[in-house]
């Protein structure tokens, strides 16, 4: 299949749902690799992941376990074969005990700065998405999430009300992904409170942010758009009369055939900080048609900037999902996450 004309059926969810699950039951019961970024605090601090993590101690690291965690109950809610969603929903069961729960959230409260903010967004993510699951077993999960939503709520407020800046890498610091995944989550959990902080601080970081240079960005371990994750957020905190004006002034510098809107090239895929890449491509697509959505809905008359994001996205797209099912792991254990949710956004749009 060509990047650059990518078949519109072989984008859609239905064509990837099976395998996405195989990849997520595999990721969420693999035990080993496993990148444990603990700070141990003495000789005797040995404790094994699965000690420490009794939730998320797979799918190589913290984070990845956690999102692999969502993408598990999301395909559960869509619907896989049925050995499948059996299976999932078992794994599901055994790690996001109320026990194990606690666990984690005591862990995070005990280590403020862990996984701030990436892991904390997913995590809330995975507490919204259990709350709000039509699937009776998955959502009979919520009351152990009670804890972790109560720390992350105090995590993100005191992160944010100490910080002057924001962190515009495109990595796992960057700030705006993780305040627009822990936007939706407070608002799908009705923390109206922690909503309300996570807009002040994305109005106060990045309101009068104007002519950003895209052409700057694509460092060689990406795997966010710094710009595009921005703009993503304020497409979810600006009403749609602002978001139009602010759009047009932060997207002043992008014309067609820009490096923003094209596939990136990874020439090694066996190496872990370059296989960041392909989720660059995948979350670039996702963040695209959302914005594009939105656009539209503020600027009816004017879809020149929005033709552009969609023009791109289905190419993003495409670029980034061999590589997550494929056999290399340093793609397999996450990347499946960002292409479903580029998938949610294309078909959202499309209605």
């Amino acid at each position: 299949m060509s990047h650059s004309d990518p078949e519109p059926t072989a984008l859609g969810r239905s064509a990837w749902a099976a395998g996405f699950a195989a990849v997520a039951l595999d990721n969420v019961t693999r035990e080993y690799p496993y990148a444990a970024h603990h700070t141990t605090s003495g000789p005797d601090d040995r404790a094994l992941p699965v000690e420490l993590h009794p939730a998320f101690a797979t799918s190589y690291d913290w984070h990845s376990s956690v999102h692999m965690h969502w993408l598990a109950t999301r395909l559960v809610a869509y619907g896989v074969p049925a050995d499948l969603e059996a299976r999932i929903t078992s794994v599901l069961q055994a790690h996001l005990s109320t026990e194990h729960l606690a666990t984690e959230a005591a862990y995070l409260r005990e280590t403020p700065h862990y996984e701030r903010p990436y892991g904390w967004a997913w995590l809330m993510r995975l507490a919204a998405e259990v709350s709000a699951s039509e699937v009776p077993a998955i959502r009979a999960l919520t009351p152990g999430f009670a804890p972790v939503v109560e720390v992350l709520e105090d995590l993100v407020t005191r992160w944010v009300d100490g910080a002057a800046h924001p962190v515009r890498h495109g990595v796992h610091s960057n700030s705006a992904f993780g305040l627009l995944l822990v936007l939706d989550g407070a608002r799908s959990l009705g923390r109206h409170d922690l909503a309300a902080t996570v807009e002040r601080a994305a109005r106060a970081w990045f309101g009068d942010d104007a002519g950003w240079p895209f052409a700057w960005e694509r460092s060689g371990h990406d795997f966010l758009s710094a710009g595009l994750a921005e703009a993503d957020l304020m497409r979810a905190v600006l009403p749609t009369a602002q978001f139009g004006p602010w759009a047009r002034r932060f997207f002043a510098q992008v014309s067609a055939g820009d490096a923003i809107l094209t596939s990136t090239t990874v020439r090694d895929e066996n190496d872990p900080q370059q296989v960041h890449l392909f989720g660059l491509d995948l979350s670039r697509a996702g963040a695209a048609r959302r914005i594009a959505d939105a656009l539209r809905s503020a600027e009816a008359e004017d879809t020149t900037l929005a033709d552009l994001l969609d023009g791109a996205a289905d190419r993003l797209l495409a670029s980034g999902l061999a590589a997550s099912v494929g056999e290399e792991y340093y793609s397999t254990h996450w990347l499946a996450s960002f292409a479903w949710d580029a998938m949610e956004a294309r078909e959202h749009a499309a209605r």
